[in-house]
């Protein structure tokens, strides 16, 4: 507290005490208003001038805004497209197979890392050691298995098998069941599939798979209905069957690449496609596996899932 001092009315000097709480007033008078010119001060400065790092922002943010109408477009675009070809690709599989269409990207689920960050540190560190170990025998696996391939190319007596897709422009989309047990369309039963069924619209070329000859030129209105059966070097045979016209006859040779006939709807077939099967010595092939050559990695993958996890053949 301060002290003053005054003259009464006696003219006599007098202390006067001022009291803590004016004191404590005035202290807090001068904190509110120097922190309300503070604020006013600042309030001045914020709208009228504007640092680099602001005036970028303010120039990206006038970006955004035009980008964005532009994006929410385009994605709006992009959903119905993608819409139209679930609902196509749908009405397309449940005409022929009764069923919803696979699914085209079918590794790409993401809901095993929603607890990842529950986990421990050294749960993770022996998972990944444990995966990295498992990685290496694999790869080692796979060396060998490359090394035991490129030796029986360079045999004497290797001949390549048929790895060629029959019919054109073929996309994996279209892979039906491939060997197996399969439902079949007419019986509603499992039943042996010996080949892979690829769909097809009606007149589509159908081509040899490889060199050979035309061992077998089969025309008929049951079973497989129009079918050309080609024998090649190795002890290999391709079989092509519904065939809607045949252009070949039994005894001629024909290249990789030569027209046999037409895709088509002969003998018990459930709609337009080519059954295509492949034997080694009399022993039953899956001709996926030798697709590979034909399609792209990710390409190849897909067919494999779909022509392995359709259950219902086409004949």
């Amino acid at each position: 507290m301060s002290n003053r001092y005054i003259l009464d009315d006696d003219n006599n000097v007098r202390k006067v005490r001022t009291s803590f709480w004016v004191v404590l007033r005035k202290i807090l008078m001068f904190i509110v208003v120097t922190a309300s010119l503070s604020v006013v001060y600042y309030l001045i400065l914020a709208c009228f001038f504007s640092t680099d790092t602001e005036k970028e922002l303010i120039q990206e943010n006038r970006m955004y805004e035009k980008l964005v109408p532009q994006m929410q477009e385009k994605e709006k675009l992009l959903a119905d497209v993608v819409e139209g070809l679930e609902l196509r690709d749908n009405r397309i599989y449940d005409e022929i197979f009764h069923a919803d269409a696979p699914s085209i990207n079918p590794f790409m689920s993401l809901s095993s890392l929603s607890g990842i960050d529950t986990i421990p540190d050294t749960k993770i560190l022996n998972y990944s050691k444990e995966k990295l170990d498992r990685i290496e025998t694999v790869s080692a696996r796979v060396e060998d298995n490359f090394e035991a391939i490129f030796a029986a190319i360079e045999g004497e007596n290797f001949v390549m098998p048929p790895m060629v897709i029959p019919i054109d422009n073929f996309s994996f989309a279209r892979t039906g069941a491939s060997v197996g047990e399969r439902i079949n369309p007419f019986y509603k039963v499992p039943m042996a599939h010996n080949g892979i069924d690829l769909i097809a619209s009606t007149g589509e070329p159908v081509h040899a798979a490889a060199d050979g000859i035309v061992r077998e030129v089969v025309r008929s209105r049951k079973g497989l209905g129009n079918v050309v059966t080609i024998e090649h070097d190795g002890g290999y045979i391709t079989r092509y069957a519904h065939l809607a016209d045949v252009e070949v006859y039994r005894g001629r040779t024909v290249r990789m690449g030569s027209r046999l006939g037409y895709v088509g709807v002969s003998g018990n077939s459930f709609a337009p496609h080519l059954h295509y099967e492949v034997h080694k010595d009399t022993v039953v092939l899956d001709p996926v596996n030798y697709f590979f050559a034909s399609l792209r990695a990710d390409e190849y993958v897909n067919m494999l899932v779909m022509a392995a996890s359709t259950g219902q053949s086409m004949d």
